[in-house]
């Protein structure tokens, strides 16, 4: 594998891999220790994985993936929450669940209120906007792919790609009894720039989307007779006018 460096969590040198990269790769334990996420509050935000919708809208007519979804507007570092809303992409960028309005079960207050989430918007309002001027339109994924004999986890189905938004944040949650599921990172033209597997809770990457391709692989059982799955969570940032 490829692997790119996973950072010190100086939050300059995150700010410099984005400039100059496009990425940054950031450790989960580090992470853990800058946000002050504590034992008690992630375990419940973990847990909010369990209780989560079928996504319906699979157009490979995939059942292997599970999600909830909740719409922000950020301004000055602020959130508030958004009427629920469907998640819409164009097939520019998602060719294959593109040109659909595609409407999830909405995020349970309790996850959006757990001290984890909030921290991490914080983290992230001041890594993509660290002036606070500007006004954003955010939406938070909860993603569990589950792998089963016979059906692989697809986690980007559509490949790699761009997400159409301006600055994402993918952190992973758990991965229970599942293989591969490996990172990867390309430039516009399809160059591969490097990949990395998402293997600790907490461990996550930052994605100027205008300039980086991103995907993952598959993932299948490691003991096809239990449960597999890996989670995520993913949050996406665009500039409002």
């Amino acid at each position: 594998m490829n692997d790119t460096d996973c950072l010190p969590l100086a939050p300059d040198r995150i700010d410099a891999a984005l400039a100059a990269d496009g990425f940054a790769r950031i450790d989960g334990a580090a992470l853990f220790d800058l946000l002050d996420i504590g034992e008690a509050d992630w375990a419940a935000f973990a847990a909010s994985w369990n209780d989560l919708g079928p996504d319906r809208y699979m157009a490979d007519g995939g059942r292997y993936r599970r999600r909830r979804h909740a719409a922000f507007r950020c301004e000055g570092g602020h959130f508030v929450r958004k009427p629920h809303q469907p998640h819409y992409q164009s097939r520019d960028y998602n060719p294959l669940n593109g040109d659909v309005q595609r409407w999830f079960d909405p995020a349970e207050q309790a996850t959006i209120d757990n001290p984890v989430l909030q921290s991490v918007f914080a983290f992230c309002a001041e890594r993509f906007d660290p002036t606070s001027a500007g006004r954003w339109h955010v939406e938070l994924h909860q993603f569990r792919i589950e792998a089963r004999p016979g059906e692989e986890g697809r986690p980007t189905p559509e490949g790699m790609h761009r997400d159409g938004v301006d600055r994402v944040f993918v952190m992973l949650v758990d991965r229970r009894n599942v293989r591969e599921g490996v990172t990867r990172i390309g430039a516009p033209d399809g160059t591969p720039l490097g990949e990395f597997l998402l293997a600790e809770p907490g461990d996550a990457v930052l994605v100027d989307d205008h300039r980086i391709l991103h995907g993952v692989t598959a993932v299948h059982p490691v003991d096809t007779a239990r449960p597999a799955w890996r989670d995520a969570l993913v949050v996406t940032f665009v500039a409002e006018d």
